[in-house]
Parts: C-alpha cells; structure tokens; sequence
C-alpha cells in the first residue's frame, strides 16, 4: 500500500528544505542574527504569502522580548536610524516592498532582506542579505525531474509561484527564533509571559 500523495508531497517539501537549508551561507545567518541583536527596534515587512511569515516573525520576535513592529500596522511608530527593517521577498524586487526599503534607508534604517535573487533591487541596498536558493537543481534523472519541477512551480498541481521560497522562509525565521533563545538564554515560559491572553 502506498502513502497518500500529499504524505508524499509533505516529505518531498522536507528534503527540499534540507537541501536549502545546507546550501545557505553561515557568514550571512550570523550577519543576520547580528543586525538583530544589535537593533533598537525591529520592524518587518513582506508582499503577499511573504507578508505572513514576516507577520509570523515580528510576533516571535516580540515574544522573545525585541521591539517589534510589522510594517503597514495602524500601531507602527516611525522607523529612526539604529532600527532594522527586514523584508522578506523571494524576488527582491516587489515595487511596493522595494519603495518601502528605499525610504528606510533613506531614514538612517538598517535593511536585512531574505531572497532568493542575489543581485536583486533590494539586495543591492542592503546591509545584509540571506540567500534561500529557490531555483530548480539539475537533475539526471527524469522522474525525479518531474518531482523537483512540481515543487518549484513549473507543473501547477503543487507548490505554485514562491511556495519553496516561502515554506522555507518561515522555517528559517523559526530557526532563527531557535537561535536568539539559546543567545538570550530566554527560555519556554518567558515567552509565555508575553504571548496574547486576550484572544
């Protein structure tokens, strides 16, 4: 008996992430973890499906005990020099997230962008950038082709547009999260003490 295909795409989404996951640059994540560390306040933004998982990491950040805001919220202070703004984009080139950057730039801001294109429009802006590969890898084999062609999009049946790019995002903000708590020492309940009790 088989596995259910969706059991089949789970696992296929997993090992793609793995895969990723060992291709990203060190120097880049510690970067990273570094702007954040280093910043007043953390303010966070994405187009889209990226959006959300920028939504998902100012939250954890908050629980964590950083400042932070997601751009575009009635509640967002005005960004000053010594913020960080992190935008998550696959493109890295989305006009109305690339305006944004801009203009915090232009503030004194400090800009961290998640891509997946190296030489992107708001890469080249940036202070630090974290490349998450998205693109197909050549394969010899044709049914495993088939499979890698599939989860970057190219067949419509699953993983459409960014959805690599975007799946692994989330799993790299949430490992960042990981991170930051062995950093802090922060541990489980001092993030319960700040998660929402008014829903």
């Amino acid at each position: 008996m088989t596995d259910h295909p969706v059991k089949e795409m789970m696992r296929l989404m997993a090992t793609r992430i793995i895969t990723i996951a060992d291709g990203m640059s060190d120097e880049e994540i510690d970067a990273f973890i570094s702007e954040i560390l280093n910043a007043n306040r953390v303010y966070t933004m994405g187009a889209g499906r990226s959006g959300l998982v920028a939504k998902a990491f100012a939250m954890r950040l908050m629980h964590l005990g950083f400042t932070a805001y997601v751009v575009g919220e009635t509640v967002t202070p005005a960004m000053q020099p010594g913020d960080v703004l992190i935008v998550f984009s696959g493109s890295g080139a989305t006009k109305t997230v690339a305006d944004i950057a801009e203009t915090a730039r232009g503030i004194g801001g400090r800009l961290c962008l998640i891509t997946s294109k190296k030489g992107s429009r708001i890469a080249k802006i940036a202070d630090c950038v974290v490349i998450i590969e998205s693109q197909r890898d050549k394969v010899a084999d044709e049914s495993a082709e088939f499979e890698i062609r599939q989860m970057m999009g190219e067949l419509k049946s699953f993983a459409p547009l960014g959805t690599i790019f975007e799946t692994t995002a989330m799993v790299f903000a949430d490992a960042i999260i990981s991170r930051l708590m062995e950093i802090t020492s922060c541990r489980p309940e001092d993030l319960q003490c700040r998660h929402a009790n008014i829903e």
